[in-house]
């Protein structure tokens, strides 16, 4: 409630002749006064993530991609598959000021300030009336397996003596866990380090933590060890603190494991090293610059700060959970969180791959790469099970194969995963028209995932062709029959496939044109789509058939595209994920609905919020965020939508925009290979 009151009034003090100048700066900040039902926002860089805490210099966890375990979900029956490992965590403090521990009981004035251009989290408080404290964490961008935490301390009335322990905490469930206090040193010069290596829990890895302070011109307080548990050791310092003068220091860290180093202790060790000799500024400086390049990818509305806001914070997450250099994917919970054991869906494909190949095709190239690297493994898939091509996993770990936990039917019966993979990289395609890469890389995974739909569907006795027993988009319909997303989906890669052959002079598979134009799809008798063969009104997890007109444009009719909304729009279930909402908010922009458009991309984000920050939660009665599949949703309503653009064979180029009456102008820059920029204004 505090946040709304704050958002209010800051939107009331912006109003007259001071809200054009400060509305730009403060859509990049969100500002956090309450503590009460704390959710965090995730300061990530792709390859770790860290989560804050409302508690003084505290990080709850810290979240590394890609790096998995085994992990038993459910020990009566033995039922196992992978997880995301957390990271050994580097990221805490603990500061006592005349014998007293800062807590969250003792000190007032609390804030914290996200800002989303700079990506870092600034924290300020008062203890007592003894000292003004402030820090600031990065997920350092430029250096992806470390992180640091920047102090200052201003003694206020008197004199004061500040005692401060760097932590390393370990999670109790890691094996043979070694923790070491050593001072390398290289002619004169020590390099104090705190270290803590330990195994995953079944030993599959290794990981390895080392963190140091950071000090200004070369100050060296004494530093001390401390063993708190078998888990978690510090590292402290004492000095004194000059009435009116500020204390200024970095605690800083870096987390590697197995996964990406031969020697993670000893590459951990480097990095320490590198932040804590002379580079502290740099690092910073760094990555303040990196993700001032990524904002060149940005969307700017004008005249409603609080979607400016939200829609930032989504375009941040995407940013701080990917990279263009890593061939890693998005997991729906990004790295805020194990959510969805780290695993990667449907959700980076159609959800949170087309805004970020809008803005940065780097990183989405690096997306794709991650399925390109697992081509061979989806080929088995496939072959395990009949038929040819590839056949992707509906949950994909580091190996490529299946890890949906056996329990769930989606991990043998939601297909269209297949189909989603092969959909994008065509999209890559149209949007770069790289040519080499489409031999070289594209087309061989276009390719085996059409022919896999060529060899999974069956041809009727009417000469139809059917693809039998799937789970869709739709999870409370399990193993149905012409699913129409599904079918939608194997249709257009299949087209997707002879396009793509057609132009670098291959022969298409025959079976490709032949399936393609003859897949079943039914329909009620007043011409609304049926969802499956069977489909008689339930209630929906999310959007199914609406999918046929966006994205995949295989509908459309205008008036088709109208019933359809007009029927599942009222069948989306409340508890089901926030991206059904944004479709149906881009189809009400498409048809020329400014009002509906705008109440359908409220509804599919605003119930998912949660305080201080706007962190979205999966559903409107869910408490998991943060839920990036949703950001990617609300994304493509703003740039899809309103915004009016659209990934075409000619590239993307805009059609007809939408803009509410809430909004005076939408600006999109950085837009395709050439950095456009589009912008839409009211008519009058």
């Amino acid at each position: 409630m505090k946040y709304i009151l704050l958002s209010l009034l800051i939107l009331i003090m912006g109003i007259g002749t001071s809200k054009a100048s400060n509305e730009p700066q403060e859509g990049w900040k969100i500002t956090a006064t309450d503590t009460t039902n704390y959710v965090g926002i995730s300061l990530a860089n792709g390859r770790i993530g860290l989560l804050p805490s409302a508690a003084p210099f505290k990080v709850k966890s810290i979240i590394l991609n890609n790096v998995f375990d085994e992990y038993m979900y459910n020990k009566k029956d033995r039922l196992i598959t992978s997880r995301v490992l957390l990271g050994i965590n580097f990221a805490n403090l603990k500061m006592v000021i005349d014998g007293d521990t800062i807590t969250s009981q003792n000190i007032s004035h609390w804030k914290q300030v996200l800002n989303m251009k700079d990506a870092k989290l600034s924290s300020s408080f008062q203890f007592n009336d003894k000292a003004d404290i402030s820090y600031t964490i990065y997920a350092l961008r430029g250096m992806p397996y470390a992180g640091m935490m920047d102090v200052n301390v201003k003694a206020l009335k008197k004199d004061i003596k500040i005692s401060v322990s760097g932590q390393i905490i370990c999670p109790k469930d890691y094996n043979h866990v070694v923790q070491v206090f050593k001072t390398p040193q290289d002619n004169e010069i020590r390099m104090p380090l705190l270290q803590t290596v330990a195994l995953s829990p079944t030993g599959e890895q290794k990981l390895a933590t080392t963190a140091t302070f950071v000090f200004n011109n070369n100050e060296e307080p004494g530093l001390t060890e401390s063993v708190q548990s078998p888990f978690e050791h510090s590292l402290t310092f004492s000095r004194e603190v000059k009435s009116g003068k500020t204390f200024n220091f970095a605690w800083a860290g870096a987390v590697c494991t197995s996964k990406d180093f031969a020697d993670p202790q000893s590459e951990s060790e480097r990095m320490a090293i590198y932040m804590m000799r002379g580079n502290k500024q740099a690092v910073i400086d760094q990555h303040i610059q990196l993700w001032h390049q990524l904002w060149q990818g940005d969307i700017q509305v004008e005249g409603d700060l609080e979607s400016q806001r939200d829609i930032r914070l989504a375009l941040y997450h995407l940013y701080a959970f990917s990279r263009d250099d890593s061939n890693l994917s998005l997991s729906p919970m990004g790295l805020s969180s194990q959510g969805y054991n780290g695993h990667v869906f449907w959700d980076t494909e159609i959800w949170m791959y087309p805004p970020l190949l809008v803005f940065n095709q780097g990183i989405a190239r690096s997306l794709l790469n991650y399925r390109a690297d697992r081509l061979d493994k989806a080929k088995q898939k496939a072959s395990d099970y009949g038929y040819k091509g590839a056949m992707f996993p509906w949950e994909s770990d580091d190996t490529g194969e299946e890890a949906t936990p056996t329990f769930a039917l989606t991990g043998a019966f939601e297909q269209h995963i297949t189909a989603d993979v092969g959909i994008a990289f065509w999209n890559y395609f149209r949007v770069t028209r790289n040519k080499d890469w489409l031999k070289d890389t594209g087309y061989p995974v276009i390719k085996a995932t059409a022919d896999f739909w060529a060899s999974r569907a069956v041809e009727n006795p009417d000469g139809s062709w059917s693809i039998n027993n799937v789970v869709g988009a739709d999870e409370f319909a399990p193993n149905v029959d012409d699913n129409a997303f599904t079918n939608g989906s194997a249709q257009t890669v299949m087209r997707y496939a002879e396009k793509a052959a057609e132009l670098l002079n291959e022969k298409p598979n025959p079976q490709w044109e032949k399936v393609a134009s003859n897949l079943r799809f039914y329909y009620f008798p007043d011409g609304v789509t049926k969802e499956h063969k069977t489909y008689n009104g339930e209630i929906i997890k999310q959007a199914d058939v609406n999918l046929l007109a966006y994205p995949l444009q295989i509908e459309t009719d205008t008036a088709a595209i109208r019933r359809d909304l007009a029927y599942y729009e009222p069948k989306m279930a409340k508890e089901g994920p926030a991206m059904g909402h944004s479709i149906v908010s881009i189809l009400y922009s498409r048809l020329g609905n400014a009002e509906e458009a705008f109440r359908m991309f409220k509804k599919a984000y605003v119930p998912n919020k949660r305080p201080p920050f706007g962190a979205l939660a999966e559903s409107a009665t869910s408490n998991n965020p943060y839920f990036a599949t949703g950001a990617g949703g609300m994304l493509q309503t703003v740039i899809f939508g309103f915004a009016g653009l659209e990934i075409t064979s000619q590239g993307i180029v805009q059609h007809t925009p939408c803009l509410p009456q809430q909004w005076k102008k939408l600006t999109i820059t950085g837009v395709g290979p050439k950095k456009k920029t589009y912008t839409i204004t009211h008519h009058n």
